[in-house]
């Protein structure tokens, strides 16, 4: 090791996360208050608090992990996964800024309103999702914390699985619902 911490950068850097977090909440309840407004009806209530849990419980994990589990830093790893964790997070962003106010932490259509096919959207339906699996298995493992990739990995399937139906079956109702798109987001 050298004098650079990469304990303490790596805290930094899942801080920087969380406070992206609290950036998408607020950007979310703004776009709620919009699509609102405009007869939006949210869907799949229930699985939204434990999306909220196991989100927040990765963060920790990766703390913890590295913090008690005395994960090192591994370069050969840790650096390919940096990357990885922040193309996930601009994968996340490029969805936020194609969608505007469509976007949303939770799963609200705007009645009349076409999907959306710009952007990310135009390769792939779901473009946030593949930015919620790479960054939970990435950036746990910028620091080794491979428990915490494993476990998040292995919790978030199912849920995302429930997220994409719900999701898929909300869009369905969209006026040009074919192929499905992403008007919300984790």
């Amino acid at each position: 090791m050298t004098s650079f911490a990469p304990s303490t950068a790596y805290t930094v850097l899942v801080l920087l996360v969380a406070a992206e977090r609290l950036a998408e909440l607020a950007t979310a309840r703004r776009n709620a208050a919009w699509s609102r407004a405009r007869g939006g009806v949210e869907h799949g209530r229930g699985h939204y608090p434990v999306m909220v849990l196991l989100h927040t419980a990765l963060l920790a994990g990766c703390l913890v992990e590295t913090g008690w589990g005395g994960r090192p830093f591994v370069p050969a790893l840790g650096w390919p996964m940096l990357v990885l964790a922040l193309a996930a997070q601009a994968l996340r962003w490029w969805c936020i800024r194609t969608l505007g106010p469509r976007w949303n932490t939770r799963v609200i259509v705007v009645p009349g309103l076409p999907l959306v096919d710009g952007g990310p959207y135009r390769w792939m339906g779901h473009p946030n999702y593949l930015a919620v699996v790479v960054e939970g298995a990435a950036l746990p493992l910028v620091h080794g914390a491979w428990i915490t990739a494993i476990c998040f990995t292995l919790l978030d399937a199912p849920l995302l699985a429930v997220r994409l139906r719900c999701e898929n079956a909300a869009l369905a109702l969209a006026p040009d619902a074919a192929p499905p798109v992403a008007v919300a987001a984790p």
